[in-house]
């Protein structure tokens, strides 16, 4: 699981704010990834490192998912309109789908090839040295592009950009893999350059299915953890005229968090203090929290609410 971004940092950034961000960021990881992959892949065919070549498609696989998140982030920084009446932030959790389903493939791909090289060891061919700098180096540039990144996602808490960033993390691991590989096929163990490249195509395998996974239920309105359902409840049951709080659901849009709530007030008031104090939860939600809406109704105190039990 990706590590969650922290709900008790302070209030949302303004959403141009975080698509400038992702957009400058993404324009870092998009060079790195261009410089690897053409790098990796021709030295791999040269050095005859199928575990090199294989990273160096995972780099490439690693541009294309970049385009998806600039694409992305420019659509989710849209206004709400009629058709998209909550805004466009869901195109955030469609590009982690899609980046999953990409990353699964080429996982997939990566472990038939190298499963068809240990069914065969005499077609392994003995590895050039020069494969092996071209991994410490491929390590170095993943690992730097992995802090860059996760600086700049927990900064504007994109969870997005944290997807992204594990994904770079996910690259400097599977350099590390192949760089073990290419070593012991110097060292007479020709065996570990196909195996590197098993466990990268496994590694990248995995990260798809845990993108593709949470994005799956996000699109099915999964609610927020515990945590910051707790404190919204907190939050609303804080605020003046508000007796008690009942039936607190939330869903994920994208990184922000849609909000229904039903808000008891005292059964004497009139209509409209009732509602003063809907107004006043809501923009209290609002203010503290990274909600895009909130939806209050208000009930009578010491009522049970039975007006909306299923029949």
């Amino acid at each position: 699981m990706l590590p969650p971004l922290d709900a008790t940092e302070d209030p949302q950034h303004p959403l141009s704010e975080r698509s400038a961000a992702a957009r400058r960021s993404t324009w870092v990881s998009v060079s790195v990834n261009l410089a690897l992959s053409v790098t990796q892949m021709a030295v791999g065919v040269l050095a005859r490192s199928q575990g090199l070549i294989a990273d160096g498609i995972h780099s490439l696989s690693d541009l294309v998912a970049d385009f998806i998140v600039l694409l992305a982030s420019r659509h989710a920084a849209k206004d709400a309109d009629a058709d998209h009446p909550y805004g466009h932030q869901r195109f955030e959790t469609g590009a982690s789908l899609a980046l999953g389903v990409l990353l699964l493939a080429v996982g997939g791909g990566m472990l038939v090839a190298a499963l068809r090289k240990l069914e065969d060891p005499a077609s392994i061919a003995q590895v050039h040295a020069v494969a092996l700098w071209v991994a410490a180096a491929a390590l170095l540039a993943k690992e730097a592009l992995f802090r860059y990144m996760l600086a700049v996602a927990k900064r504007v808490k994109s969870s997005m950009l944290v997807a992204n960033a594990w994904h770079a993390r996910s690259d400097a691991a599977s350099s590390l893999v192949v760089g073990i590989g290419v070593a012991g096929n110097l060292l007479g163990w020709p065996l570990l350059d196909p195996i590197a490249a098993l466990i990268v195509g496994a590694m990248v395998a995995k990260m798809g299915w845990t993108f593709g996974w949470d994005a799956l239920h996000d699109l099915m309105d999964r609610a927020v953890d515990d945590a910051e359902v707790q404190s919204i409840r907190s939050t609303l049951a804080a605020t003046p005229g508000a007796r008690g709080v009942h039936e607190v659901r939330t869903r994920k849009m994208g990184d922000m968090i849609v909000v229904d709530a039903h808000v008891e007030v005292d059964a004497a008031l009139s209509v409209e203090a009732g509602h003063d104090i809907a107004v006043a939860a809501r923009q209290q939600v609002m203010q503290r929290h990274r909600v895009l809406d909130v939806m209050i109704h208000v009930d009578p105190w010491h009522r049970p609410d039975r007006d909306h039990a299923a029949s």
